[in-house]
């Protein structure tokens, strides 16, 4: 049975993984407090018929969350495996939602503040946040790039490795905050500047022929993939369980856009578990 924990940041977007890890064919059930998380383990496990299950816990329970490391220690040690999905997103960003919503903040009555609550329940989160499997930055991705994002998480076989998320994105809408690796290539001729090709993207076959024409541009390309072919082996060794490679250019349209596919076509030529998208490319 794959048993997956759904936490991280009240606004962050918890509620929207969880319809689309429903989508994808996860049995989903929303804040259950920590101690209860082993018991629903065990059901879901006698039950042989939910082979994939999700269970969201979060800072609503109050008192009760803090039991949760001592949940995941008991569950480690019978042998009970699982794998932790934390959601997180800007103070900024969290505040907005809370204020668009009009909904009120969990530890809005612990505090002085919207401000101070998000700050606080940041602080309470960080232990849970750098033990996750698994990190997804809502900052700056729609709805249906969020539930891209978890389909190409969770729709491959959980047991096969290491999962690679390719993603292209431009530097002037900000870097994702959950990439682990980030290659500028700004340092390449910019199509930007040709208007035939101003107009298209990096999916096109004659702004990818302006990109790679260039000797600087393949031999950039080359070595990425040198370093990729290195370094994915000891990720893997080390039991990393998601790697996010994030390839930047001004906008997010020519050049990154080419990059990562390339990066993707790359690492799913090698049968890696991988996954694409391009975050800004719709974006002005």
């Amino acid at each position: 049975m794959e048993f997956l924990i759904v936490t991280g940041l009240s606004g962050a977007g918890k509620s929207r993984a969880l319809h689309a890890m429903e989508d994808i064919g996860f049995y989903c059930m929303d804040n259950i407090p920590p101690k209860l998380i082993p018991a629903v383990y065990d059901l879901c496990q006698q039950a042989q018929s939910l082979p994939r299950v999700a269970v969201v816990t979060d800072i609503r329970g109050g008192d009760m969350f803090s039991s949760l490391f001592e949940t995941l220690d008991e569950m480690q040690a019978a042998e009970k495996p699982y794998k932790i999905l934390f959601l997180d997103a800007s103070d900024t960003v969290l505040r907005n939602r809370f204020q668009e919503t009009r909904r009120k903040h969990p530890l809005a009555e612990d505090t002085t503040g919207l401000e101070q609550a998000v700050k606080l329940e940041r602080e309470i989160l960080r232990p849970v946040r750098e033990r996750a499997d698994y990190l997804i930055d809502t900052s700056l991705l729609s709805p249906a790039q969020l539930k891209e994002r978890i389909s190409g998480l969770f729709l491959g076989d959980a047991s096969a490795g290491l999962q690679i998320y390719c993603m292209s994105f431009g530097f002037k809408f900000g870097i994702p905050p959950e990439a682990d690796l980030v290659f500028d290539v700004r340092c390449l001729p910019n199509p930007y500047y040709i208007d035939a090709l101003r107009p298209q993207t990096g999916l096109d076959k004659p702004v990818q022929e302006y990109v790679m024409q260039w000797e600087q541009s393949k031999g950039l390309l080359k070595r990425l993939f040198e370093l990729l072919d290195f370094s994915l082996p000891l990720y893997c060794n080390e039991g990393k369980s998601q790697l996010v490679i994030a390839v930047g250019c001004t906008g997010g349209h020519h050049r990154s856009v080419t990059f990562a596919q390339a990066i993707y076509d790359h690492l799913l030529s090698q049968g890696r578990r991988v996954s694409v998208n391009h975050r800004d490319i719709q974006k002005n």
